[in-house]
């Protein structure tokens, strides 16, 4: 270690620190300061981010379902909140090939009452209530570390220095990263956040839970034909490009100013490891029901984020002693609604009410934090549809069947639990698997990865180490290449991993840069040989309205 990486952190303290200014930091944030004026008591909060601003690392689909935020902000409508376009019609249809047919809309997927919206522009929005409280805000600060007292208890997180060069060494604009103390530390940096991973393994918070399935999301923004938008109309597709054996879908949501949200989830249990979910997006916009939406218009942005769809029987042991999970990185998606933003907002309420009350103690750990979910409406929902997602591990049909079941007779309340296994794990060998021709892209629907990637905002200080770390380099060759054919290839959305075949001998090249954060590859990796760790603050996309 250097002179330089050797100097004193400057440091901070809080009583809450809060790691994310997403939709669970933000409201666990802003309930602390409600309660602390309410009850006349000072409290010290905190809230981080990596992103440059608040949201810019946001993506959603998304439409919000508002009772949440009914709770945290009851006159909210006339706080001119950014919930301006409200769902008037729902419609659902499975493709074929060449057809789109349509269904009837199952009971979780009606978005009567919610509002379709830019998550980015609602966290920005609550960010400043927050600071309008006392909250004190900084975006840019990457949490690189987990900070332990005497006792080994969580005392806080401690950002990433900056300026250190490709070589590991200390460069000009070296400036060595902040310690941000607190008496507890609240996790809401999203689905598989590296901090998470870290308190996983240091607390065995995963023991006695199913192993966590993920989806990746991939969306785009579109301004079209303003002859073609509907205002608040919110469509699913299920069926095409996907074959019956791997779960996926789509939404589309008209916004505002001829304005369509459109994007594709591909369940990461896939087992072809030939399939692409980019290229899978790119195809479904060519299906004709979809090609006639968006022709004559223009695509504005691009984004791809995994999210958390294990359910209820996935979610983590929540607390450790000196801080707590909330929001994604406890896994609170509602799978067959399609939605998580409502669910991680109410998670950081019930956080902040059990942590306002904890601190008047001492006590390392907020034990009651669970009980109090529990006996929320936010688990209620979580239980009811614990199976649906599970179920779909045996296939299209399957899933679809035992969705209707469950939805219209048993309404959730079956007396058994279905069960989820790790999506590493599913990839089949290359040799046992077909490969998949996708068309090139036509420039006009379809696009590739780097274009894509540019429309992003993704930047990176070039002169730093690789934030995705190979455990083992020979095994991406010796395993990833000739077994599966070099699967990290194709599941990134953002071309970051490349073979190189410069000589005689193959060999990976990771094109960090091109990054959007989306944490695929540290989900999807046949032996997690990748560790995504967190870059310099600021770094990755800059998504204004995703």
């Amino acid at each position: 270690m250097s002179d330089a990486e050797q100097t004193p952190r400057e440091s901070m303290s809080y009583d809450v620190l809060v790691v994310g200014a997403g939709p669970a930091g933000l409201s666990c944030a802003i309930r602390l300061k409600q309660l602390a004026r309410e009850k006349g008591r000072e409290l010290s909060v905190c809230v981080i981010d990596k992103g440059s601003e608040v949201g810019a690392h946001l993506l959603s689909g998304a439409v919000l379902e508002p009772r949440a935020l009914d709770e945290l902000f009851p006159d909210w409508r006339t706080m001119d909140a950014p919930l301006d376009v409200p769902a008037v019609e729902d419609r659902m249809f499975f493709l074929t090939r060449g057809k789109a047919w349509r269904l009837p809309v199952p009971p979780p997927m009606r978005n009567h009452g919610n509002y379709i919206v830019s998550l980015g522009r609602l966290a920005r929005w609550m960010a400043a209530q927050a600071e309008s409280l006392g909250v004190e805000i900084y975006p840019g600060f990457a949490a690189a570390e987990i900070l332990y007292d005497e006792r080994g208890r969580v005392a806080g997180v401690a950002t990433g220095d900056v300026g250190i060069g490709k070589d590991g060494q200390p460069g000009g604009r070296f400036t060595r990263g902040v310690e941000l103390r607190a008496r507890q530390t609240v996790i809401a940096e999203g689905c598989r956040g590296s901090l998470t991973k870290m308190l996983f393994e240091k607390f065995k918070l995963r023991d006695g839970c199913d192993p966590q399935t993920y989806g990746l999301g991939i969306k785009e923004i579109w301004e079209i034909n303003p002859a073609k938008h509907s205002p608040g109309l919110v469509q699913h597709t299920v069926g095409y490009p996907m074959d019956a054996r791997t779960y996926g879908g789509s939404w589309l949501y008209h916004w505002e100013k001829n304005l369509v949200s459109i994007g594709f989830v591909v369940g990461l249990d896939y087992e072809n490891p030939y399939l692409s979910p980019f290229e899978e997006f790119q195809r479904f916009k060519q299906h004709p029901h979809i090609r006639a939406l968006l022709e004559g218009g223009k695509r504005l942005s691009y984004g791809a984020r995994s999210l958390s769809e294990g359910g209820i029987q996935s979610v983590p042991k929540l607390t450790f002693p000196g801080g707590l999970l909330a929001g994604d990185a406890a896994g609170f998606l509602n799978v067959p609604k399609i939605k998580g933003n409502h669910t991680a907002m109410k998670s950081g309420i019930v956080a902040a009410e059990a942590l306002f009350d904890h601190l008047t103690g001492d006590g390392a750990e907020v034990m009651d934090y669970r009980m109090r979910l529990e006996g929320s409406w936010l688990w209620d929902e979580l239980y009811r549809v614990r199976n649906i997602r599970p179920a779909f591990h045996a296939g299209l049909w399957a899933g679809l069947l035992y969705a209707a079941i469950d939805n219209v007779l048993l309404r959730g309340r079956a007396p058994w639990t279905l069960h989820n296994h790790a999506d590493n794990i599913t990839l089949k060998p290359a040799r046992f698997c077909a490969k998949i021709d996708y068309p090139k892209p036509d420039g006009v629907i379809s696009f590739d990865r780097l274009s894509s990637v540019f429309l992003s905002n993704t930047n990176h200080e070039e002169d730093q180490p690789a934030h995705l770390h190979l455990r083992d380099p020979a095994v991406a060759i010796d395993v990833n290449l000739k077994i599966y054919d070099a699967p990290e290839t194709r599941y990134c959305p953002a071309g970051v991993y490349e073979i190189v075949r410069d000589g005689e001998a193959p060999r990976l090249q990771i094109n960090a840069q091109n990054c959007v954060h989306c944490k695929t590859c540290d989900i999807k990796d046949p032996t997690q040989n990748i560790d995504w760790r967190v870059p310099e603050g600021g770094g990755g996309p800059n998504y204004q309205d995703m």
